[in-house]
């Protein structure tokens, strides 16, 4: 990998730097204004959930301060601005009436965006499922493939005229795993009887979603984002490589490939084998292929696996850094792998169907401190630096990346680990709401210029 000193030109004229926040982490205003409760509301407000015992009932207190927030993120030199909607703020029950409150909001920060000259990248759904349609099955119920075009349509005909740039859905695979799988995040439900559905109707969504983004918006761009992570095999024995194989298809292809037409990758995961059985109609197949402007990707980390007998239908588990003897870890402890980054672009790129990539989320969660008025964050510059020379890399060998979306502006609420990770390029002092532009955010500042 080439380690020249970096330049915004190296990204060439049309490349779109951008940060990247999300409507529940940030927010607040959890129960004014008409907004109804989210999945992340409750799970959020039930003891032990969340690590530090906390709750986003005020995050950033973003919905007051989203002038401060825009205007620091146009001073740093961005010239995207990537949020999501909250769905209970547009819809309180889901489906039916329109909140007025909630629609007035998101104008008031998209003009507010415009003026600033930040262009809005909204993302329709970031997590925060209404908890009335929880109560109804949520993501397991196929009417959500319904309650969800509703949803689209409200925004799209709504915002058509001020926004171009659309993203359906925030990391389908992290929100079915983690919320209808292993519990571990909202609505904490657990196992396949859950998950399978919940991916089939996600997956559909995602398509169902991308069309009604194109029917409505004239000039639109219309994406999905994905998170992934190159897998490793931990050793070159049969069981390690196919362990590694199998958990690619459930992090990395799960999703990607029944947008592109190709199904799911049944041969590496024959538990889906069940799902197609029994959540699968006949004209779904079509139904779950749409023809994105973008794919957006979010990498983080690379994972290696070791192949194991006991473990329920992966048979593999994660070589964890530290067992590897890596130090160059995160406040999460997940490695800093610029290589990484390299390896998961290389293998998107290699789908046919994908026109264009962009990084809708990379960033890093350090143990930050205020001194002296500043925050000296060596480690994330170094981070931000390694991987933008990842992704320079990934285009000088000839593939099409769009842009680039730092997570996040602010330090905020990191779901089930509260508020002790903080990835943002500008501290926030949670007992004030007082931000502090740190070293990374100074960094990409001196970088844009």
């Amino acid at each position: 990998m080439k380690t020249e000193p970096l330049h915004k030109s190296d990204f060439g004229n049309d490349f779109v730097w951008g940060v990247a926040l999300s409507a529940f982490q940030n927010e607040g205003a959890w129960n004014i204004d008409g907004k109804g409760e989210s999945i992340w509301d409750r799970f959020s407000h039930r003891k032990n959930k969340i690590l530090d015992g906390g709750n986003a009932d005020t995050a950033t207190d973003f919905y007051h301060r989203y002038e401060q927030d825009i205007i620091i993120a146009k001073n740093l030199g961005f010239k995207a601005f990537r949020f999501s909607f909250a769905w209970t703020r547009i819809l309180p029950l889901g489906v039916g009436p329109i909140n007025p409150q909630g629609i007035a909001f998101y104008h008031q920060l998209i003009d507010t965006c415009l003026a600033h000259g930040l262009e809005p990248w909204a993302t329709i759904y970031h997590w925060d499922l209404p908890q009335v349609l929880e109560d109804q099955g949520g993501w397991t119920n196929r009417a959500i493939v319904d309650w969800f075009a509703q949803y689209c349509e409200v925004l799209t005909t709504e915002f058509a005229a001020k926004i171009n740039y659309w993203m359906v859905l925030n990391e389908p695979a992290g929100f079915t795993g983690l919320g209808y799988m292993t519990g571990y995040h909202a609505p904490g439900r657990l196992g396949m009887s859950n998950f399978l559905p919940a991916v089939h109707h996600a997956a559909l969504c995602q398509a169902e979603g991308g069309r009604i983004v194109r029917k409505n918006v004239p000039n639109a761009v219309v994406g999905t984002t994905f998170s992934c992570s190159h897998i490793e095999p931990h050793t070159h024995r049969y069981a390690d490589i196919h362990a590694a194989k199998r958990v690619d298809a459930l992090l990395n292809r799960l999703f990607i490939e029944p947008s592109l037409g190709l199904g799911y990758p049944v041969e590496d995961l024959p538990f889906l084998q069940k799902m197609i059985q029994k959540y699968v109609q006949p004209e779904d197949w079509q139904n779950l292929a749409f023809d994105f402007d973008f794919i957006g990707l979010q990498n983080y980390f690379k994972l290696v696996m070791k192949g194991v007998w006991w473990m329920p239908y992966l048979k593999a588990v994660e070589v964890k850094p530290h067992k590897r003897k890596i130090t160059d870890l995160t406040h999460l402890g997940w490695e800093v792998s610029p290589d990484g980054m390299y390896q998961i672009i290389q293998q998107f790129a290699q789908y046919k169907g994908v026109k264009k990539i962009l990084i809708t989320e990379n960033g890093a969660a350090f143990k930050d401190v205020v001194r002296h008025g500043e925050v000296h964050d060596t480690q994330r510059v170094a981070f931000f630096e390694a991987y933008l020379q990842s992704i320079r890399q990934a285009m000088h060998d000839g593939i099409d990346i769009g842009g680039y979306m730092a997570w996040t502006l602010t330090d905020n609420f990191e779901w089930r680990e509260g508020y002790g990770p903080r990835f943002g390029l500008v501290y926030v002092d949670y007992a004030t709401q007082a931000r502090i532009i740190k070293n990374s955010g100074k960094w990409f500042q001196q970088f844009l210029a």
